[in-house]
């Protein structure tokens, strides 16, 4: 039902920033959970940050608390990772995923009922 299209990856510094985008083709995003998650070569897919469906709620992953912002605009489907400060191990595949249902927490791989198809970031040292 859901298709979540990310963009704005890319070649970065280390110590600079990007803005990842992902917008959502369905008619209920403004119901739903967000999740930011990452892969990188060789690793597990890890939670990033996440975001209620009203947008005054978010949780980070303790690697990116302080340097990542994770937002949405629901009159345009789209929920944003404002990444700055980065640095060599935020290079990764970049997913933003979508989750149905009210739970109150954001961080499991498996709450999440829909995901984009990733995009990649990664930082020169």
């Amino acid at each position: 039902q859901e298709q979540l299209v990310e963009s704005g990856g890319g070649l970065v510094q280390a110590g600079g920033s990007l803005r990842l985008s992902c917008v959502a083709s369905g008619r209920t995003f403004s119901s739903h959970t967000m999740g930011w998650f990452r892969q990188a070569p060789g690793k597990e897919r890890e939670f990033v940050a996440g975001i209620n469906w009203s947008g005054d709620n978010t949780y980070y992953a303790d690697s990116v608390k302080g340097r990542f912002t994770i937002s949405r605009d629901n009159a345009k489907n789209t929920v944003y990772l404002q990444m700055n400060s980065l640095k060599f191990e935020d290079t990764a595949v970049y997913y933003c995923a979508a989750d149905r249902a009210y739970r109150g927490h954001y961080a499991y791989i498996g709450q999440y009922d829909y995901w984009g198809q990733g995009t990649q970031v990664t930082v020169s040292s």
